[in-house]
């Protein structure tokens, strides 16, 4: 089994060369896309270069070869919630997704069904935010062109900014402490979960 999440096709930041080169060397049984595949916050017509549609025609052609593919929905691609529990063939669209594992029972989600960030009148604030993460992603790599060009590392600015504001989010909303309540609930053995 294989988990990916959050990578944001549609967006400037997204590795979708890197992706498609990982695609083609791995053969699950189930590939789990864990939320946030496309970017739809950030999503524009007049820019999808070839390379994002190159990712999803892999992960159609994992389909059709017999993986198991689930798109978890997140939420930057929670409109296709409204299609949640779709089968086609080997593909699921699901909101969330409960698997068995010699015996044990993982929990997979995309964290954001718990973001008090995400829904109602601070919806407006995330998708600000959304745009805002993607002009950073800009900067962040004319940065870190300039860094390289003096003999410098690369880094992720963008990152560190982004996990800083989850690690706030996260401990205002109590995430872990829910999830892990649910899943004692529930009797899940494991949690896998994105934001």
């Amino acid at each position: 089994m294989v988990v990916i999440s959050d990578v944001h096709l549609g967006t400037y930041g997204c590795q979708a060369i890197e992706l498609v080169h990982y695609l083609k060397s791995i053969n699950p049984k189930t590939l789990a896309l864990n939320g946030d595949i496309i970017g739809m916050w950030s999503f524009s017509k007049s820019y999808f270069p070839a390379s994002r549609m190159n990712v999803l025609r892999q992960i159609l052609k994992m389909s059709n070869m017999e993986t198991r593919v689930v798109y978890i929905t997140g939420n930057h691609d929670e409109t296709l919630r409204k299609y949640s529990d779709l089968i086609l063939g080997n593909f699921e669209l699901v909101d969330k997704l409960i698997l068995e594992l010699d015996g044990k029972k993982i929990w997979i989600f995309h964290g954001d069904v718990f973001d008090s960030s995400t829904k109602g009148y601070a919806k407006f604030l995330a998708k600000l935010g959304g745009k805002g993460y993607d002009l950073l992603i800009l900067m962040n790599s004319f940065i870190n062109w300039v860094r390289v060009f003096f003999g410098k590392g690369k880094r992720s600015y963008s990152k560190m900014i982004k996990d800083s504001v989850k690690k706030a989010a996260s401990f205002v909303s109590n995430f872990e402490t829910t999830a892990a309540e649910i899943a004692i609930e529930k009797n899940y053995s494991y949690l896998v979960w994105s934001r």
